[in-house]
């Protein structure tokens, strides 16, 4: 079976032979910025905005990669146009842009800091696992807060889309304590609600959309379709803090994220959210978003379900 194509560092090679060094920053440091674009219908859906995104994630980290934009956009899909030849008319590919800044053999802290590194550009694809999602899609995903707090902003700014998530994987290690299936949702240092570890997530009072503010959480490419669709469908939008109180007692709440576009939350710490049902606005999010991209993006991942058994099989008598 032919693999698939991976861009390293100028080369177009295939996947079993794209490796980064042990010394790479992304590794040494965690010094990795990211973005993760999905298709529809094999085409790829706000490329540009991703790219852009990248770009001053980039500007910000100090990175210079030696490509414009349109020029690493064009690489993207020549990428996407091989890889997709591999996957089936009903499957769909995530394409991951990352980018490290270089390798870094000196383990020397901050003395090594004058040393001068080229950075690691890397994309790379992968058919969306839609089983993955499939149950939350149609059930609603469960939050829950650990203690584990979002990184403050006074750190680095959450703008940029990084790779140094150790607070995120402690999050939903602990999160899975409570619930196997639980995504957390982490707090800032004053309580506020800020994202979960891949999505940014919104809730719903009154009919009015309420996002927490631009200072804890990425403004993702996602969210920002969600922003769009509102305008359209007449749903107001707004940003202010947000305390497990008001998800608690919310009408509804929602995940928005690049793989899945939107996903219903039914449940906080365990307790439901509203009816503890996927509720109105986020169905007439959701047709709007299929309309825009074309596809039935809820039965992508329909498809997905495990299938319950027929009656009369099983083990027990």
């Amino acid at each position: 079976m032919t693999e698939s194509l991976v861009y390293l560092n100028g080369r177009v090679i295939p996947a079993s032979q794209a490796s980064l060094k042990i010394y790479d920053a992304g590794v040494v440091l965690g010094a990795t910025v990211t973005e993760m674009t999905r298709t529809f219908r094999h085409v790829l859906f706000r490329l540009d905005d991703h790219v852009a995104r990248l770009f001053r994630s980039l500007k910000y980290t100090r990175m210079d990669i030696g490509l414009s934009p349109s020029e690493l956009e064009a690489v993207s899909r020549e990428l996407v146009e091989q890889n997709l030849k591999l996957i089936g008319p009903d499957e769909e590919l995530g394409l991951i842009h990352f980018v490290t800044a270089g390798e870094f053999p000196v383990y020397a802290g901050s003395a090594a800091g004058a040393a001068r590194t080229t950075p690691t550009v890397c994309l790379h694809t992968f058919p969306l696992p839609f089983e993955l999602w499939a149950k939350k899609m149609r059930d609603g995903a469960h939050v829950v807060t650990p203690s584990i707090r979002h990184v403050p902003p006074q750190c680095f700014d959450p703008k940029m889309k990084y790779r140094s998530r150790m607070h995120y994987y402690l999050a939903d290690h602990e999160a899975r304590l409570v619930d196997p299936d639980a995504i957390a949702l982490l707090l800032d240092l004053d309580g506020n609600v800020t994202e979960t570890s891949g999505a940014n997530f919104l809730i719903v009072e009154r009919g009015t959309i309420v996002s927490p503010t631009l200072t804890n959480i990425l403004p993702g490419i996602s969210r920002q379709t969600v922003i769009e669709l509102a305008g359209r469908l007449g749903i107001p939008f707004v940003e202010r803090d947000i305390q497990v109180h008001s998800v608690m007692n919310a009408d509804e709440a929602f995940l928005s994220s690049t793989p899945f576009c939107v996903m219903p939350v039914t449940k906080i710490n365990g307790v439901a959210i509203g009816g503890g049902q996927p509720g109105p606005v986020y169905r007439r999010l959701l047709a709007a978003w299929n309309d825009v991209v074309g596809v039935d993006v809820a039965g992508q991942f329909a498809k997905h379900l495990p299938v319950a058994p027929e009656r009369g099989e099983g083990t027990g008598g």
